[in-house]
């Protein structure tokens, strides 16, 4: 059996499991806010210090399930153009998760752009940097990982189409993440700028008007494709709302508003 050991524990995160959980306990709102289901989720995935705030702001209003689908964009450039590693456990320091073989075989089945190929996983950390965040609020998960490293509009339609059909036909509730970073290394103000068109976007649910601006005012949202096929998937599964739960930039950690990366959490019922 394949296993995915960590590619940025001690980097983006703590390695230590307690030294783990005290820094999500510490980064996680303090909300008594009822958790709500929803479809799907966009999450920033940089070191916690930096976004973990915006990522447990979403996942801490939501109800987890046992199913996730993650999708993150390719950063290494190695493997297929879509990559869905297919069977095997990753490891985190908070425990094994496992692959969900047969979603992720059905969803393989339904995508013709997609490849079973495990290469562009492993030192990949877009999805990686989602899974302990996850755990801690729900232990027991299995996961479909999904890494993108195309720009190709219709083949990341297609592979929204066929991630919902497979969590249809699976008859069971399953959570997808986008996992992406918005603008990199620019000043405050035009990040925000730009940020606030490709988050617009989101928010009315519409993937094609997120391709556009992002293409149209060079907007270097890494996780842009991710995000189209999850939006493609949630109209499908029946969103009919997105809300903005979190906007933040590193310079609002770092106190460096010259080379900001902006991170946004946003929630798809």
């Amino acid at each position: 059996m394949l296993v995915r050991k960590p590619a940025v524990a001690g980097y983006f995160y703590p390695k230590d499991p307690l030294r783990l959980l005290e820094m999500i306990q510490h980064i996680c709102p303090k909300t008594t806010a009822k958790p709500t289901e929803a479809i799907a989720v966009v999450s920033p995935h940089a070191g916690y210090v930096y976004s973990g705030y915006a990522a447990c702001e979403v996942y801490s209003r939501i109800i987890i399930p046992e199913n996730i689908v993650i999708l993150g964009p390719n950063h290494t450039g190695v493997g297929a153009p879509i990559s869905i590693m297919a069977q095997g456990v990753w490891e985190t320091p908070l425990g094994e998760v496992p692959i969900n073989q047969e979603l992720a075989e059905e969803i393989l089945s339904r995508c013709s752009y997609a490849e079973a190929d495990a290469t562009a996983h492993l030192a990949e950390h877009s999805i990686e940097v989602q899974i302990p965040l996850i755990q801690y609020f729900r232990r027991e998960i299995k996961i479909v990982p999904i890494v993108i490293g195309t720009r190709n509009f219709t083949a990341c339609t297609e592979l929204g189409l066929a991630i919902a059909q497979s969590v249809m036909e699976s008859n069971e509730r399953v959570l997808l993440v986008a996992s992406t970073d918005f603008t990199h290394y620019e000043p405050q103000h035009s990040a925000v700028k730009k940020d606030e068109l490709a988050i617009s976007a989101i928010l009315k649910l519409n993937p094609a008007e997120l391709y556009k601006v992002v293409n149209e005012y060079d907007i270097t949202m890494c996780g842009v494709m991710p995000t189209v096929s999850v939006l493609t998937a949630a109209i499908e599964l029946g969103a009919t709302k997105a809300e903005l739960v979190k906007y933040m930039t590193s310079g609002d950690v770092s106190g460096d508003y010259q080379q900001v990366v902006g991170y946004a959490g946003i929630i798809i019922k």
